[in-house]
């Protein structure tokens, strides 16, 4: 995908564009077939019409975040550089401004589409969304290509450094010679090419001088410290409820927007490199108070469960097993129940669906430890997002403009492959009496990744005195 991104950026942008809003707009029609014909569909070829739906409501989700990607790499790292110029100053406040309206959007526009799902039905709510994105699909269209008018630069093709081929690599992959008779030779030379130039664009990620912070970047996305179903789920195993968590989820939010006034402060007084180390400080402090979470009362962290899940110890029953999950209630559901329950009972925040008549757990002993958990990982946002906005614009000035989209690119993989991890993470350990060992693993990761913040401004005051 980000091979693409340096050579021809309003190509990228546009084409980036509609594949997401058509990718959205299919998803929206296949939900509406399931939600209106639910229980015909779960009645041919023995429920796989529905399994199959299912797949391929995933598979565009997948295709429409990939476009996402693509966009997002091409308008938040590649063209706000060209449109603020050498105004390192324009630039912070662009990359802040930009990241508070996704903030702002990120709250209101989810409970908007809840609104109308739970006052009408999950079919209207899908149709509103289908006719939101064609309606945005043109807007963005037409800004996107005024944009591109009025900055001539945009349409510049940047300059290749010596010794790099990105450009000539993929015109060769387009232009194979023959008359379209690929034999296997040739189909395996293509292949050899295809890898090298992901090699190649690993490499340049590797070469440039913010690798330390943008890879000290990507490990702040292996926690389970933050909003989403993880979260979610183990406080409704801790007696919380659904309005409760929409409200923390605002609370989170805003507190984002703090983090982004607190960079722009920062960095006019302190200069960036003093703005990350400070962000950083602050987001390993707040993260500290939901370390202490896991050992305050109301807790469930116990280890010994892992004993009893791998049967090292064969005197615990698996009687005793139920018995130590006085706070996990599984959901239990067949074919013939609905995708979610009765509409009355759904409300939709940024990033979770949340559901007000599920079995939450028994209400702890103490509310101390989910108190501090949640504390922490508000206050973190403010940290969080700093540090972010100071990677993220170290990453615009340092590379190279011909390798802007190839190391965007490498980037976001990177904050994918470790995103993955925390999943991986959660499979080992899915129990709530384990969630204090996530929550003590996701910590050290996110030190892990702030040292390497420290060792980059290290080695770059070290290249300042010489």
């Amino acid at each position: 995908m980000s091979l693409f991104l340096s050579s021809f950026p309003s190509a990228v942008a546009h084409a980036s564009l509609f594949i997401q809003n058509s990718s959205v707009t299919a998803c929206c029609i296949v939900l509406m077939l399931v939600f209106s014909y639910k229980t015909d569909i779960e009645h041919i070829w023995h429920g796989w019409l529905t399994v199959l739906c299912y797949a391929v409501v995933i598979i565009l989700a997948d295709i429409a975040n990939l476009a996402s990607t693509a966009l997002t790499i091409t308008i938040q790292k590649d063209w706000i550089v060209v449109i603020t110029g050498e105004n390192r100053s324009h630039l912070a406040g662009m990359n802040a401004t930009v990241r508070r309206m996704d903030q702002i959007i990120n709250i209101f526009a989810p409970l908007s589409v809840g609104q109308v799902m739970t006052w009408a039905s999950n079919v209207v709510g899908c149709g509103f969304i289908l006719g939101w994105n064609l309606v945005s699909l043109l807007v963005e269209f037409i800004f996107l290509s005024k944009v591109y008018q009025m900055v001539p630069q945009l349409a510049i093709k940047p300059q290749q450094p010596i010794g790099e081929h990105y450009i000539e690599r993929q015109l060769e992959l387009l232009n194979v010679q023959g008359n379209f008779q690929l034999n296997t030779e040739v189909r395996a030379h293509m292949v050899r090419r295809m890898l090298r130039i992901c090699t190649d664009g690993w490499k340049s990620y590797y070469r440039q001088s913010v690798f330390l912070a943008g890879l000290g970047l990507a490990f702040l996305y292996t926690t389970v410290l933050g909003f989403d179903c993880i979260t979610t789920g183990y406080a409704y195993t801790q007696g919380i409820s659904g309005s409760l968590l929409s409200l923390l989820m605002a609370v989170s939010a805003i507190s984002g927007l703090m983090g982004t006034f607190l960079f722009t402060r920062l960095r006019r007084h302190y200069g960036l490199m003093v703005t990350g180390i400070i962000s950083s400080c602050l987001h390993v402090c707040c993260l500290m108070l939901c370390v202490f979470s896991v050992f305050a009362p109301g807790s469930p962290f116990d280890l010994g469960i892992f004993s009893v899940l791998m049967g090292v110890n064969s005197s615990i029953n698996m009687g005793e097993l139920e018995q130590s999950q006085v706070h996990l209630y599984p959901p239990h559901r067949n074919m013939n129940q609905p995708i979610l329950p009765d509409r009355s009972s759904i409300h939709w925040t940024n990033n979770t669906v949340l559901l007000e008549n599920i079995h939450t757990g028994d209400h702890p002993d103490s509310y101390i430890s989910i108190i501090l958990l949640f504390l922490g990982v508000i206050l973190a946002r403010i940290g969080l997002w700093s540090f972010d906005l100071t990677v993220t614009q170290l990453l615009q000035e340092n590379i190279p403009e011909s390798e802007r989209g190839v190391v965007n690119g490498v980037q976001s993989s990177m904050n994918y492959l470790m995103d993955l991890v925390h999943f991986i993470m959660v499979i080992l350990a899915p129990q709530p009496q384990q969630f204090g060992l996530l929550v003590i693993i996701s910590t050290l990761f996110v030190i892990a990744g702030h040292t390497m913040y420290f060792s980059y401004t290290r080695k770059y005051k070290a290249m300042e005195k010489e």
